[in-house]
């Protein structure tokens, strides 16, 4: 239930739609098995990997925090803060990473290992790799589902709710 909350496919709807309003087409298994492997490896290797490149957790997540509050930002403002061009269909990034496998997502994990057992926070990632499957097999339907001004309302409500979760992420990993 933490990754749930954290990884938040449900809230991330409208970011996922307008991502294929921009791109045509969303790559689901790809980005849910991009997603799974990301979070897996990081498991067992995140925090050496952190490490070799010189970096702690809470440079991890403030990191993290940042590219979260632009995407909360564009959703709210409606101004596209990333400009680079779309491909023609969206899976890696930022599907993948940082959208599901972002740095909340990862840095949990981390936390998680020293209260979970390792099998048990893998059936975790998996059940919640196959909720985010669906939902993003779904999108299209997801969208005729709430119209043009419903989506638009998601938008900024869920864009406030990422804005906050973003300065919860800073806040946390710098003791503000």
């Amino acid at each position: 239930m933490i990754l749930f909350a954290i990884i938040d496919i449900l809230g991330s709807i409208p970011i996922v739609i307008q991502l294929r309003q921009k791109a045509g087409h969303i790559q689901s298994g790809k980005a849910s098995l991009v997603a799974l492997v990301l979070m897996i490896l990081f498991l067992f290797i995140g925090e050496q990997l952190l490490k070799i490149i010189g970096l702690d957790i809470s440079s991890f997540a403030i990191a993290g925090s940042f590219v979260i509050f632009f995407l909360a930002m564009e959703m709210i403002l409606g101004v596209n803060f990333f400009k680079e061009e779309m491909p023609e269909s969206v899976s890696v990034v930022p599907l993948a990473f940082p959208l599901i496998a972002g740095s909340g997502t990862l840095t949990t994990l981390l936390s998680l290992k020293s209260q979970y057992a390792t099998q048990d926070i893998i059936a975790g990632i998996i059940l919640n790799m196959i909720f985010v499957y669906i939902v993003l097999k779904n999108t299209a339907r997801l969208e005729k589902l709430f119209g043009k001004a419903g989506l638009n309302i998601l938008r900024k409500a869920f864009g406030i709710i990422l804005l906050a979760i973003a300065i919860k992420l800073f806040r946390a990993n710098t003791g503000l």
